[in-house]
């Protein structure tokens, strides 16, 4: 039996820390912890410049800041102490404005979306579970892929989810990283600046349109050709 044919609606694949959830200084603090704890050094500044991407090129990226290799057993250690550092902040975290209007606008529209997260699972539910999102949802984690962001991984696994080819999504997203990765599904990217990237670094990395958040992103839907009947 054939498999039915991948629709041409439009659909959105989204990002979730920084881009649906206020959640990318908890997770700064939470590595910087992890790194402290091993005894590793390194700006907040930097570690925020490297959030969205997976973590494994997380550590690649420290182990060059840090001029020192870092073994498996130590990146295990660390990505469990990033994990239980996140954990514990989860009551810290909020959605960001406008994000459970606008994934409710799209559903009542009719418009297909999904979550692609550069987050393991562990992580990512718990801070799903404060979007209020239906189980149905289709979420995508970085424990399903072979890589994460900024490889395409992510985002064509979700598009496959929702059965729309990646030409025909949009990904929202608030690194470079998010928006790296989306050029390389061959997804329109759309920037938001609520993870911490400026205007100019979203749009230097693919954005087609640049929004503060996701209540801005929902004030200009039509701005993506997002319609009721898309």
């Amino acid at each position: 039996m054939s498999s039915p044919a991948l629709s041409a609606r439009p659909a959105l694949l989204f990002d979730l820390d920084g881009t649906l959830v206020d959640s990318v200084y908890q997770h700064v603090l939470a590595w910087r912890e992890a790194l402290h704890e091993e005894g590793l050094d390194l700006s907040v500044w930097r570690i925020h410049r490297r959030i969205g991407m997976s973590g494994g090129l997380f550590l690649k990226a420290l182990e060059r800041e840090l001029g020192a290799s870092i073994g498996e057993a130590q990146a295990e250690r660390l990505r469990q102490l990033h994990a239980k550092g996140l954990l514990k902040r989860l009551d810290q975290i909020r959605p960001l404005p406008g994000a459970r209007e606008l994934l409710g606008t799209l559903s009542s529209m009719g418009v297909p979306w999904a979550i692609a997260t550069s987050g393991g699972e562990k992580t990512a539910r718990p801070t799903l579970a404060m979007l209020g999102i239906p189980d149905s949802t289709p979420v995508v984690t970085r424990d399903q892929v072979a890589y994460a962001k900024p490889n395409p991984d992510l985002f064509l696994a979700a598009a496959e989810r929702l059965r729309v080819p990646p030409g025909d999504c949009f990904v929202v997203g608030d690194s470079i990283w998010d928006l790296l990765a989306a050029q390389r599904a061959g997804s329109l990217g759309v920037g938001v600046l609520s993870g911490g990237y400026g205007r100019e670094e979203l749009e230097q990395a693919g954005a087609y349109r640049v929004y503060e958040d996701p209540a801005d992103l929902l004030a200009h839907l039509d701005e993506l050709g997002i319609r009721a009947g898309s």
